[in-house]
């Protein structure tokens, strides 16, 4: 009984320790800059956040999709800056920090969602096309986490969420230099965090895996354009292999006010994440055996330029395999004006 009882008193101890965890880092009147806010993902980050009572900053490269975005933030009574910025910039990404201070008075936490991704064989892609996803997906977390960072450790207090990807976990066929720039940044990123720890910064990686955000729409695509959009769009669509963007959107900013160190969004993402760390040779081999399936190497040559997906659309992206991830487009504003 004594033992039962000393349980069950450690337990109710555990609760209120991470009850009151979340209760000290809570979002709401809070300071919050989200790189690549205007759609797609980051605009549900931001949704999510105004919901819970945050004072926002959203950053992207268009300053029409920015002022789209801050006029449905705002609708939710959240106080928004919008700030046209390109966080592969050192200068920019910084000056983007400045701003966000300026008109808010601090950051309290900075989410670093922006990035690129194009999809092709590694036969049809050019260094130039490592280097831009690199410069964004990478240098473009770097350069902001590094311009936020000293007003937060001289204060004692703040918050790094990283998003970041399965892809930066286990290389997926395709998506190379994506993959390339996520691995850079889920090591920076866990490095931060224990490095940054001792001044009272709480940095969280997350490694989400396929979300319907209807991004397949302005993906960038070489090669095969057509056939590379259809099996994208329909894999970033389908229900069971994918996370709705809104459902994402809640886990992640949890893991901000719980001030977690690091997590896995959806079960597929798990399980790879998991069988690579159990199995590497074996994942890798299963790779290569899909890598079978998806389109060689043709159409445009590796040095034409990258197109968005929208503009290459196939049949089946077009079906009802792809529906979900449609509906998801129009809602997180990844259709494109003329699409």
């Amino acid at each position: 009984m004594r033992v039962a009882r000393t349980m069950g008193w450690l337990a109710g101890a555990a609760g209120a320790v991470a009850l009151a965890r979340v209760r000290r880092h809570r979002v709401a009147g809070k300071a919050v800059l989200v790189s690549g806010g205007s759609r797609g993902l980051g605009l549900c980050i931001a949704r999510e956040l105004a919901r819970r009572g945050a004072r926002l900053a959203i950053a992207a490269r268009d300053v029409r999709e920015l002022e789209a975005a801050r006029v449905e933030l705002a609708a939710l009574g959240a106080e928004v800056v919008p700030i046209a910025c390109d966080v592969a910039s050192e200068e920019d990404a910084a000056r983007m920090v400045r701003e966000a201070e300026a008109r808010l008075g601090r950051v309290d936490a900075l989410v670093n969602v922006a990035g690129i991704i194009q999809v092709a064989p590694a036969e049809g892609l050019r260094l130039q096309d490592y280097r831009d996803a690199v410069g964004v997906n990478f240098w473009g977390t770097v350069h902001a986490t590094l311009a936020a960072l000293p007003a937060m450790r001289a204060r004692g207090d703040g918050a790094v969420l990283n998003v970041t990807s399965i892809g930066g976990a286990v290389a997926v066929p395709h998506l190379l230099p994506y993959t390339a720039g996520k691995f850079a940044q889920v090591g920076f990123s866990e490095g931060i965090a224990a490095e940054a720890a001792k001044d009272g910064v709480r940095v969280t990686t997350v490694v989400p895996g396929l979300m319907r955000t209807g991004s397949f729409l302005r993906a960038l695509f070489k090669g095969r354009r057509e056939a590379e959009v259809g099996w994208f769009a329909v894999a970033s669509s389908l229900p069971l292999l994918t996370v709705g963007a809104g459902r994402a959107a809640r886990r992640m900013v949890d893991a901000l006010e719980r001030g977690e160190r690091y997590v896995v969004v959806g079960w597929p993402a798990r399980a790879l994440r998991l069988l690579h760390a159990l199995l590497p040779g074996a994942t890798i081999r299963a790779m290569a055996l899909a890598n079978r399936l998806l389109p060689s190497q043709g159409g445009v040559s590796a040095d034409e330029p990258a197109r968005e997906g929208h503009a290459h659309r196939p049949r089946v992206a077009r079906s009802f395999l792809t529906a979900l991830g449609d509906a998801a487009a129009a809602r997180n504003r990844e259709r494109p004006r003329e699409a």
